[in-house]
């Protein structure tokens, strides 16, 4: 079994991947981390962001896959690549209360409005779809709490035979 979960900052993938792990008993890859311990990623100081070449993310995820037969990858460049994976969970929410979190996490108003635009323009959900067959995608909206998303989820693979 091999998930994605992607999605706009601020849509829950790491307390979702973590939880979703955690139950179904797989390795979890965060995009970040993984790069960052890679030497994939580098931190851009004067943007205050990190850099993630997606030709390099996607070889070493691809590698990293044939190691494991349960593991889920999380993070929000992963709608940007295409890799051999079960299912992709696309995580959803609202703009608004996207720029209430964002602003909760401390986001600065630039990278705020950045993400509240693209999850406007469902900029992941595009990727996503340009990306995977529809069979594979999993759409849910993370609006009214992690146990109802989690279970969605959860109910969805066991439906698609995934889990």
């Amino acid at each position: 079994m091999r998930i994605i979960i992607t999605g706009s900052p601020g849509t829950g993938k790491t307390t979702i991947a973590k939880l979703l792990a955690k139950k179904l008993r797989c390795k979890l890859i965060n995009e970040a981390d993984f790069s960052l311990e890679r030497g994939i990623a580098k931190w851009d100081h004067e943007n205050a962001e990190l850099e993630i070449p997606l030709g390099k993310l996607k070889k070493g995820l691809e590698k990293e896959l044939e190691k494991h037969e349960r593991v889920i990858l999380e993070g929000h460049t992963l709608c940007e690549i295409k890799l051999n994976v079960d299912a992709v969970v696309l995580l959803r929410v609202h703009p608004e209360i996207l720029q209430e979190r964002l602003e909760r996490k401390g986001y600065n108003e630039v990278k705020i409005m950045d993400n509240v635009f693209c999850e406007g323009i469902d900029y992941c959900k595009k990727h996503v779809y340009r990306r995977y067959n529809r069979s594979k995608i999993i759409e849910v909206k993370n609006e009214k709490g992690i146990k109802e998303t989690l279970n969605t989820i959860i109910k969805e693979l066991k439906g698609r035979g995934i889990c």
